[in-house]
């Protein structure tokens, strides 16, 4: 991407997050500009290069979920994983594919009996339609574009231009975010997740995709930023990003962010000849010097009691005695169920109206782990081994893609702290199992590219 290209479109989504801002109903616009936009560029593509124009599309929905739903653009809780279904249900139809990912089918078909199993367990408290929707969209969003990325070729350029765009509307988020808490202070009263600084909308959620941009940036920062200039900017945005994401004081998605840079780094050092492992080692104390900061500004803007929250201790810095913040005694229930209902489950959403009815708790887990075999039994746990070892065995015949490690991780850690209430670790899961490509002439042009680059800036 040409610098002038980056920073315009960068402006454009700071733009973006005032604008909505200052007039909310904005909000719905920019969603239906999303879809119509993205609608008509897959159609206008030609079918040999859809797949990226795809995955771009839902790059971008799954960037702008959390910002749509905090704003209340979406017309439909569930909708940015519905238009992820579409895009990548528009791409197994138009788009020639050589793998028959018949694996993940089976996954699909897993979760079926579920729904029959909630449909005859229907009480007067049950919205089936809504417990369907809010409990099996996520899954169901995963396994559809499971299939469709299943060794799907993508060049090393195209993975990058994924990730960026799926970063851009973060930077809306995160403009957002600035104006709706600009002075964090006024706002800490414990330890406890920070509402008011997360938009007004759940601090896990707003959390977790801020850590994918902080996995954006850092990546941009280390593998695609030729000029001094650009590394600048990178580091710029990735110290407001993380630094928006630690002070919403929900751990999950800073934590989880940190495993998806080190697994990169460490792939990326290995995969780079010498001259770039000394190159890559010099910017590594760089970022953990800029990482040291971050956390210093935050600390003294939320005056310690981020420190306290990381070493779970309470306002009065005493310990508290469980880190999963009661998630722990939830988890065991679910299981319970499962030993209880092994077959086929409890049925898709049922898990949490046994909880009330039984314990006198509505509380939701957040493992999708557990919920899987509460909710669909053993036939659950067959969905779940899928997940967990389909990818690792493509991984042991293809090591190209050096950014599995960090998908992977994402959607492992993602699911057991914020179960799949957003469209995000469906789609990185779905990258896992991309077959990255790195072209050697394309390559050489780019590094002949980016040291004109370098001659124009430094000449300028």
């Amino acid at each position: 991407m040409k610098y002038s290209n980056y920073i315009k479109a960068i402006g454009l989504h700071v733009l973006i997050g005032f604008a909505i801002y200052m007039i909310p109903v904005l909000s719905k616009v920019y969603f239906l500009g999303v879809l119509v936009y993205y609608t008509k560029q897959i159609f206008r593509t030609k079918p040999s290069f859809r797949a990226v124009k795809i995955l771009l599309a839902c790059a971008y929905v799954v960037g702008a979920e959390v910002f749509i739903r905090m704003t209340g653009g979406s017309f439909l809780y569930e909708a940015s994983k519905y238009l992820v279904i579409l895009f990548c249900l528009i791409g197994l139809f138009t788009v020639r594919k050589q793998s028959q990912p018949i694996v993940y089918v089976f996954y699909v078909i897993l979760l079926i009996p579920g729904i029959f199993v909630a449909a005859f367990n229907v009480t007067e408290s049950t919205t089936l339609r809504t417990a369907i929707a809010f409990n099996l969209s996520g899954p169901m969003c995963l396994g559809i574009v499971s299939i469709f990325c299943y060794k799907l070729k993508v060049s090393y350029n195209n993975i990058h231009k994924i990730f960026f765009t799926m970063a851009l509307p973060l930077i809306a988020t995160t403009t957002y975010l600035f104006l709706f808490n600009p002075s964090v202070r006024d706002t800490i009263t414990g330890t406890g997740s920070n509402y008011a600084a997360s938009g007004g909308f759940g601090p896990n959620q707003v959390a977790t995709v801020l850590g994918l941009g902080m996995f954006v940036f850092s990546i941009r920062f280390f593998a695609q930023s030729p000029s001094m200039f650009l590394k600048v900017i990178n580091v710029l945005f990735f110290f407001f990003i993380s630094y928006r994401a630690i002070i919403t004081f929900s751990r999950g998605g800073v934590i989880t962010a940190l495993f998806m840079i080190a697994a990169f780094v460490f792939f990326y050092f290995k995969k780079v000849n010498v001259f770039n492992k000394l190159r890559i080692s010099r910017l590594v104390l760089i970022f953990v010097g800029v990482g040291f900061s971050i956390w210093l500004y935050s600390s003294l803007q939320t005056s310690g009691f981020i420190d306290k929250r990381y070493a779970n201790q309470d306002a009065l810095g005493r310990e508290k005695e469980d880190v999963t913040t009661g998630r722990t005694d939830l988890i065991s229930f679910e299981l319970n169920e499962f030993l209880n209902n092994p077959i086929v489950g409890v049925g898709v959403g049922k898990i949490k109206e046994l909880r009330e009815k039984k314990e006198g708790v509505l509380a939701a887990s957040h493992n999708e782990m557990s919920r899987i075999l509460s909710e669909h039994g053993l036939l659950g746990l067959i969905a779940l081994f899928i997940l967990l070892f389909t990818p690792l065995i493509l991984r042991l015949r293809n090591r190209n893609n050096m950014f599995f490690y960090s998908c992977y991780l994402f959607w492992l850690l993602t699911i057991n702290h914020s179960s799949m209430r957003i469209a995000a670790p469906a789609f990185i899961y779905g990258l896992c199992l991309l077959n990255i490509t790195y072209e050697t002439s394309k390559t050489k042009n780019t590094k002949n590219n980016n040291a004109t680059s370098k001659q124009v800036i430094s000449n300028g």
